[in-house]
């Protein structure tokens, strides 16, 4: 392709890729995000090349291999447009039968079709699964419908639209007006206003700036800017120039985590193409205005996620944390420049405010939280993946429209938002709008987007000494109240769950989390006292029955508990018996089975194995 002069040639380009594209009578999408290829979606698409091509239906059928689509239970996905059938579960053998019967004959395969848990029904197309139904996915959207190698899927869906509208008709000052106006905030944690950072930024003293995208993401169980990068780097891209543009900056850095290998190349790709395209580097659509990005790779420290650790580490040095007022002021920033810094799901959504208006974005979302919010949705729940809502809606909605509540029929009892640090909101407070001020008022935070579901079987001290865990290994250890006070909370938490916890000891656990809280350094010191602030004021029944009962609850801490077997539903089927790895359990076939409680070490097997729910944990 040649390089585009003008605005008009970009909107000739994509009417030419439409007209192109129409030739297929049929899209067959096939889910490629990582979660699907790790089902195997690598091997079916090989399989559909070779079905399509003994079929003869190569010129008639398009097979595209997208994106993640956020259903991530049900993968692989396969979806046939323009009807948008949705295939879940779709293995090598499938194949034949979906070109067949579906592409050839045009009928739906009930095997393959989405089964809702709770009446059973099964739904044919993708709009009408609860779990897409209740979504806005004004951003993620895009992920399940261009292939995010081809450059022109995304130009022909309005891609770099934005861009051409920016750069023929809207002077700097003017599109940081409109981010303004949008409400946009950031997605990356603490939901600082865009616009009001990309103004600060942009007058700030120096010829030399920079734009640096965030998607280090080290959040266990999150992926929703692994996701974006991997399934619509064109989206972060655009955002990208047009907040370069803005900013008056002419270079810019993608920082990808080490072990987001397909993100990095992905985006990689797409900046080979902006730039054979000329939306890269000199003189982008003839405006005179110069921009480029280059990729940049973390280490896959989670520190690194703080911003000015993630600029040290762009610099080559350690990537720690230091004081800070302002990242985008010369003593702060790259190199000591001004420095704008966002994460990936805050650059994706400028183009489309950009796109369609400030006005329309902000009709989306609460007073003070505007737009969507992708999270992702891990734990005890029925529906995992990722999720894209409106500001404001409810936990509940999340948890139980999209999510379609716990398996198994378990109750809920509780759900933590944003990431490790966050805080565990207990069932009583579902009906809690999703935004920044209220899930910081109960004790959490919006996170980049993490919401971890937990049922009746979830023991809350232990949630709280994993957390801390976690988060007292992946401290810096530059500032004390962090690297000694996460130490000392870990050992107080471990003495609960083994039995050795007083009240007085639960006293100095809350008295030490306010002080790290307090004087840490950055944000990860601050916020890491929060799955034990929030589960010692929600669920201090726990934690009580812990220290002067010696009892886990939840039946979790092997420490506090121990297994026997009910004879009278114990029926002697033996599996408990042969599972056993410590060869706990005695019986003979058809006869009621015992555990020897001085050799069982509560390992869970024969839970996993009962099915007459025989084992009685105490």
């Amino acid at each position: 392709m040649e390089k585009l002069r003008n605005a008009s040639e970009l909107e000739e380009l994509k009417e030419a890729i439409v007209k192109k594209n129409s030739q297929f009578r049929m899209t067959v999408t096939l889910c490629g995000g990582t979660g699907c290829r790790a089902y195997g979606s690598e091997a079916l698409k090989k399989a559909f090349q070779e079905e399509l091509r003994k079929n003869d239906l190569d010129d008639k059928t398009r097979l595209m291999f997208s994106g993640c689509h956020g259903f991530c239970e049900s993968g692989p996905l396969v979806v046939i447009r323009p009807d948008g059938i949705l295939y879940c579960g779709v293995k090598e053998e499938d194949i034949a039968t979906i070109v067949s019967e579906t592409l050839i004959e045009g009928k739906a395969i009930e095997s393959l079709l989405y089964e809702d848990p709770i009446s059973g029904e099964k739904i044919t197309y993708e709009k009408d699964i609860p779990f897409y139904k209740a979504q806005k996915r004004i951003i993620f959207g895009q992920n399940g419908s261009i292939d995010p190698t081809v450059i022109g899927d995304y130009i022909a869906s309005g891609g770099y639209g934005g861009l051409g509208k920016v750069l023929t008709g809207m002077k700097p000052e003017e599109v940081i007006s409109e981010v303004k106006s949008s409400g946009l905030r950031g997605r990356g944690g603490a939901g600082f206003p865009t616009g009001r950072k990309w103004e600060s930024c942009r007058q700030a003293n120096g010829d030399v700036k920079y734009i640096v995208c965030n998607c280090d993401e080290g959040d266990p169980g999150a992926y929703m800017d692994r996701s974006l990068l991997e399934g619509n780097p064109h989206l972060i891209l655009e955002g990208m120039i047009i907040g370069a543009y803005a900013i008056g900056a002419q270079e810019g850095y993608i920082y990808v985590r080490h072990e987001y290998p397909r993100a990095r190349e992905n985006a990689d790709i797409a900046i080979g193409q902006a730039r054979e395209l000329g939306l890269l580097g000199e003189n982008i659509l003839g405006s005179g205005f110069s921009f480029d990005v280059e990729i940049a790779r973390g280490g896959g420290s989670f520190i690194c996620g703080e911003s000015t650790a993630l600029i040290a580490s762009l610099e080559g040095r350690m990537g720690e944390p230091r004081d800070k007022q302002h990242l985008h002021t010369t003593e702060s920033g790259l190199w000591g420049e001004p420095t704008n810094l966002n994460n990936v799901e805050t650059w994706a959504n400028v183009s489309i405010i950009m796109d369609k208006g400030a006005s329309w974005y902000s009709e989306i979302g609460t007073q003070l939280s505007k737009g969507t919010k992708i999270f992702s949705l891990v734990g005890k729940v029925n529906n995992t993946g990722l999720v894209e809502v409106p500001m404001g809606i409810s936990l509940r909605e999340i948890v139980f429209d999209i999510g379609g509540g716990a398996p198994g029929g378990k109750a809920l009892k509780a759900v933590q938002t944003g990431g490790p640090s966050g805080g565990c909101i207990p069932e009583s407070l579902l009906d809690l709008p999703v935004d920044y001020e209220e899930l910081t008022k109960a004790g959490s935070m919006m996170g980049s987007g993490g919401m971890i579901v937990m049922d009746e079987s979830t023991c809350m001290v232990d949630v709280a000494r994993y957390f801390v865990k976690f988060l007292k290994e992946e401290s810096c250890g530059k500032c004390l109240p962090c690297r000694e006070g996460l130490k000392r909370m870990h050992q107080i938490l471990t003495d609960v769950v083994e039995g050795r916890g007083s009240m007085e000891s639960l006293e100095v656990l809350e008295e030490l989390a306010w002080v790290v809280k307090e004087s840490s350094l950055c944000g990860l010191g601050k916020s890491a006292p929060n799955p034990v602030l929030s589960t010692l004021k929600y669920f201090s029944g726990e934690y009580e029955a812990h220290v002067e009962q010696k009892k886990c609850p939840a039946g979790v801490c092997t420490a506090l508990i121990t297994y026997s077997i009910d004879p009278e539903t114990c029926t002697g089927c033996h599996a408990c018996f042969n599972i056993c790895p410590h060869e706990a359990i005695e019986g003979e076939r058809k006869e009621p089975h015992k555990i020897d409680p001085d050799i069982c070490t509560r390992c869970g097997s024969c839970i996993e194995v009962c099915k007459f729910e025989a084992i009685e944990v105490k």
